[in-house]
């Protein structure tokens, strides 16, 4: 075979650069993320159900942002599919374990595996609730957010838990990196 001659003119300006690297996080890192926040979860339902009595009104945390206030709901948010607890368990739990299963399998950029862990915690947290008592305890109230809905003409804002916000952050989050295509494949 002939020797090539190797030139050391530059790569003509339309061969395309290769891509920038996309920041992934190890796979065991939304794991370890879900699992905190699930631990914080279960603590603070379990620290709800026996310092608070159900009925009584809530207890001023941070005064008219956040109060604390024991309840329970057999459905969804809203109470929406009230009594279909076990049904909506499985479905939480399929959610968030197959979430997880992705993250681990398939590593994906930072704030993307970050958010889908968000929302893995937020099912599984609401899960064990379900599975273990039927249905799911909730503690936190807003009077801020219920000025809100008040004035929209839709009653209080559901008393929720740390499970509830991380699936309402992380579903929030994936809208933003929805809305910003090109930051998408990036996600930092």
């Amino acid at each position: 075979m002939p020797d090539v001659p190797v030139s050391d003119a530059p790569v003509p300006s339309s061969v395309p650069a290769p891509a920038q690297a996309v920041r992934r996080l190890p796979g065991w890192v939304p794991l370890l993320i879900a699992a905190v926040l699930i631990g914080a979860d279960q603590w603070l339902k379990l620290w709800a159900r026996t310092h608070l009595n159900y009925g009584d009104p809530a207890i001023p945390f941070i005064p008219g942002l956040l109060g604390l206030q024991l309840t329970y709901n057999t459905g969804a948010a809203w109470s929406l599919l009230a009594g279909a607890t076990v049904p909506l368990a499985v479905l939480r739990l399929l959610v968030g374990l197959g979430i997880l299963v992705y993250l681990f399998v398939r590593p994906q950029p930072r704030f993307f595996a970050l958010t889908l862990g968000l929302i893995a915690a937020g099912a599984i947290g609401n899960t064990i609730d379900g599975l273990r008592f039927g249905r799911v305890t909730d503690m936190l109230s807003s009077p801020a957010l219920s000025a809100v809905t008040r004035t929209l003409r839709a009653g209080e804002f559901p008393i929720f838990n740390i499970a509830d916000s991380c699936v309402v952050l992380g579903t929030l989050l994936l809208i933003v990196l929805s809305l910003l295509p090109e930051r998408r494949e990036q996600a930092v």
